[in-house]
């Protein structure tokens, strides 16, 4: 890839690990995988967990070391942008799994992507592919949720289970493009964006970037504003002011104050109903009340979720706080 092909891509995959050392996080996964490859044992894996904790980023990787330059040859990736139906299947895996390389020993690797969108017929069809293929032809199926893989299917792979990232590993991603991409982010900065990545480092380098293309000047520091309004999160400080005339002030007040907020900032309710179990999780509260806060705000959730109004259920959530707060004292 030439340099301004390479200098031009998104930081997701500007900064992915090109090797199973660059993996952030995942320390006992990588360990474990470099382990089996080293003995020539490669199994048929699955890979789950939520999206952007380096499931597609260590595959990769491994494949990278296994294959080196010639990994593209021997490499097989499906994602969910492609049609995975039951002739998918039949044609193209089934073709790749079948033949074998003629100047190359070893076996050769699937790769399917969010392989829990695929339908039911499909991995049925696959589990006979797997077991037939064993030979010269590995499988390793990355999937969200594992509940959504067919059991039979997953009876047939060594799980790993990817958690979401650590904060301590989002901060040496982040650091790394700090670094390379010469931005100016303050320490305060930095401890607002790692906890709204949720883990997510994907997300990190996204916000990042879109923070990074927002600046008016090259080496203007990226704020703490910049970053809540690039994810859409409801700032602390308007959550503690809509709390705050929730808990102090009558309904009208209230009310007021929280549309007022919601079109200062362009949030959606689901933002503020979110804020709030965060800001509330701080408070020395009642188990008795927290459970009534957090049940009422879900039912209001699920509410939204179908399409309830947007006034009704913002009335809602004022009353549901001010009524459990009210029991509280």
């Amino acid at each position: 890839m030439t340099n301004s092909l390479h200098e031009n891509l998104p930081w997701v995959e500007k900064y992915r690990p090109q090797n199973l050392d660059q993996v952030y996080g995942q320390q006992e996964v990588v360990q474990t995988i470099r382990k089996l490859a080293k003995d020539g044992r490669i199994p048929h894996m699955l890979f789950y967990g939520p999206p952007g904790s380096g499931k597609t980023s260590t595959v990769i990787a491994l494949a990278r070391e296994i294959y080196g330059k010639n990994y593209k040859n021997m490499v097989l990736e499906l994602n969910a942008s492609d049609d995975r139906g039951i002739d998918v299947v039949r044609d193209r895996i089934k073709s790749f799994a079948s033949t074998r390389q003629i100047f190359s020993s070893g076996f050769k690797l699937i790769i399917l992507d969010e392989a829990d969108a695929m339908t039911s017929t499909a991995q049925n069809a696959l589990r006979r592919i797997i077991e037939k293929y064993t030979k010269n032809t590995r499988f390793c199926i990355l999937a969200n949720y594992a509940h959504k893989m067919n059991p039979a299917l997953m009876s047939r792979c060594t799980r790993f289970r990817f958690a979401p990232l650590a904060d301590s590993a989002v901060g040496k991603g982040i650091h790394v493009v700090v670094k390379e991409e010469k931005l100016n982010l303050p320490e305060e900065t930095e401890k607002c964006l790692i906890p709204l990545s949720r883990g997510d480092m994907r997300k990190a380098f996204n916000v990042l970037q879109a923070c990074a293309a927002a600046l008016d000047e090259e080496g203007d520091p990226i704020t703490i504003d910049m970053i809540y309004e690039c994810v859409g999160a409801a700032k602390p400080k308007s959550i503690e002011t809509v709390l705050d005339a929730i808990m102090k002030n009558d309904w009208t007040d209230a009310y007021g104050t929280m549309d007022k907020v919601r079109k200062a900032e362009g949030l959606a309710l689901i933002d503020l109903i979110e804020g709030f179990v965060e800001v509330l999780d701080k408070y020395q509260l009642k188990p008795s009340t927290r459970t009534s806060i957090l049940e009422g705000l879900g039912d209001i959730e699920y509410g939204i979720s179908k399409g309830g109004s947007d006034k009704i259920q913002s009335t809602a959530v004022i009353g549901c706080i001010k009524s459990s707060l009210e029991n509280e004292q």
